[in-house]
C-alpha cells in the first residue's frame, strides 16, 4: 500500500473500489449527507438504489448514522451479495478520495460500538457527532434507538418484532419482484403497512417528540436520526427533527444543500423520474425513426 500526505496509509484497491465498475461523475453535490439504516447483510437492503445514490451524488461529509450492517440478522445466517461488498467500497473509496465519513452505530451494529474513537480507513467511528450547517445551526446527530422504550426496556420483543418485520421485507420482495416483471415502479408493502396501522403511526410521533425534547436539553438547533425507517422533517418549539429515513423501504437520504438549507431525498422517486425519462427518449426515438 501507498503513503498518503496525511500519514495514513492509502487503501489497497480491492478494498477501495479500484478493481470495480467505473462509476459515472457525480451530478448532485451537497454539503452534507445523512443516510442510515442500510441493513447490509439481509435480502431487504435495496443496495441497487443505495449504490446508484452512492454514485450520483458526492458531499464534504457522509454521515452514516447507524443500523449500516445488521449484526441481528447475520447472527442467523450468512447473507452478504457482491452488492453489498460494493456499497462497502464505495464509501472508503468516497473516504480516501477526501470526503470526511462518520459512523455513528446503532442497535443492529452495536458491536462496532467498541470501537468509537478509532477510524477505519478514513471512517470515523463516533456514538454522535455536532454538525455545524451552512447558516450556524447546531445538529445532534444520533442513531435514535437509545429514545426507543421497546429497544431499551424489552430487548426480546424488538427482537420478535425484528423477525416480523423481516418476514414483511420478504412479501414485499415477492411483490416487486412481480412489478418490475410487469415494469411497473417499485412500492414497499411494509411502508403502506406501518403508515396504515394506528399503533406505529402513535409510535412514530411519540418517537419524534421524545427525540425533539432531549435534543431541547442539549442546547441545540436541531436533531438528525434513523432507526425507525421513517423519513422526516418536523419542528417542535425551537428544535427541529430530521430524520434520513432508511435503505429498506423507503431509500431516502437527509441532504444540507451549500446554503444550510436540508432537504429529503427520495431516490424511489428519483428513479422513477429517470425510467419516464428514459421511456419519453426511447418514444421520441420512435416516432423519429
Amino acid at each position: 500500500m501507498g503513503g498518503r500526505k496525511d500519514g495514513r496509509r492509502s487503501l489497497p484497491d480491492w478494498l477501495s473500489g479500484g478493481d470495480g465498475p467505473t462509476a459515472p461523475e457525480p451530478r448532485l453535490r451537497y454539503r452534507t449527507i445523512f443516510v442510515s439504516d442500510f441493513h447490509l447483510g439481509t435480502p431487504g437492503c435495496n443496495a441497487g438504489l443505495l449504490l446508484d445514490f452512492l454514485h450520483t451524488t458526492e458531499c464534504d461529509t457522509l454521515y452514516l448514522v447507524g443500523d449500516i450492517v445488521d449484526g441481528w440478522q447475520i447472527k442467523k445466517g450468512w447473507y452478504w451479495p457482491q452488492a453489498h461488498n460494493d456499497v462497502v467500497r464505495c464509501i472508503l473509496k468516497k473516504a480516501a478520495r477526501g470526503t470526511r465519513v462518520v459512523y455513528i452505530p446503532g442497535n443492529h451494529d452495536e458491536a462496532f460500538r467498541d470501537y468509537v474513537g478509532l477510524d477505519f480507513g478514513g471512517v470515523e467511528l463516533l456514538m454522535e457527532d455536532i454538525h455545524v450547517t451552512a447558516d450556524g445551526r447546531r445538529l445532534l446527530i444520533v442513531h435514535g434507538d437509545a429514545f426507543d422504550a421497546v429497544v431499551l426496556y424489552a430487548r426480546w420483543l424488538a427482537f420478535l418484532g425484528d423477525s416480523a418485520y423481516t418476514i414483511l421485507l420478504k412479501a414485499n420482495g415477492i411483490y416487486n419482484a412481480i412489478r418490475r416483471r410487469l415494469e411497473l415502479p417499485y412500492w414497499s408493502l411494509s411502508t403502506y403497512a406501518k403508515r396504515r396501522v394506528k399503533n406505529a403511526v402513535q409510535f412514530i410521533s411519540r418517537f419524534e417528540e421524545t427525540v425533539a425534547h432531549a435534543a431541547a436539553d442539549r442546547t441545540v438547533d436541531g436533531v438528525v436520526c434513523g432507526h425507525i425507517h421513517t423519513a422526516e422533517i418536523r419542528t417542535f418549539g425551537d428544535i427541529t427533527y430530521y430524520n434520513d429515513g432508511d435503505w429498506v423501504e423507503s431509500c431516502t437520504a437527509l441532504v444540507e444543500h451549500a446554503d444550510g438549507r436540508m432537504e429529503i431525498l427520495d431516490w424511489h422517486e428519483h428513479a422513477r423520474a429517470a425510467l419516464s425519462a428514459k421511456r419519453a427518449e426511447a418514444t421520441r426515438a420512435e416516432i423519429a425513426a
